[in-house]
């Protein structure tokens, strides 16, 4: 009897170490695959304000270095529109985060590294790191 619970374990380890494997394999898969990502995450609300920054999800929707993502009219044609980036801590009110209800985001994602915007911030961001040097 106690060599059927010892198969028993010994067969149940096996597979418990297999699923490991399995899981490891598929998020190193994941992680390596596709399209190479920025830092900077996209969130839409359902106002239809669109934040762009670095995004936690957990516990909850929290953005750090934020920029306001919105179109303007083109002064010199009004046939036209243009897009420009606010950075949040610029506005009047000026937080350091910002925390967004789940209930009203109607999306979220990672910027391409190959996307304008993410090439604009990155470019930003080397500006301000050799003007400290």
């Amino acid at each position: 009897m106690i060599q059927i619970n010892q198969k028993y374990m010994g067969k149940k380890i096996i597979l418990l170490a297999a699923v490991i494997v399995v899981l490891i394999i598929l998020f190193a898969g994941s992680f390596f695959t596709g399209q190479a990502k920025s830092d900077y995450s996209i969130v839409y609300l359902s106002t239809g304000e669109v934040y762009i920054g670095k995004l936690d999800t957990f516990p909850g929707f929290e953005l750090t270095g934020g920029y306001v993502f919105q179109v303007v009219p083109d002064l010199s044609d009004p046939k036209k529109s243009n897009f420009q980036l606010n950075a949040v801590k610029e506005a009047l009110w000026s937080p350091e985060k910002l925390h967004f209800v789940e209930s009203n985001v109607v999306f979220y994602g990672q910027l391409s590294v190959e996307s304008a915007i993410a090439k604009k911030l990155l470019e930003q961001e080397e500006q301000k790191s050799s003007e400290k040097k």
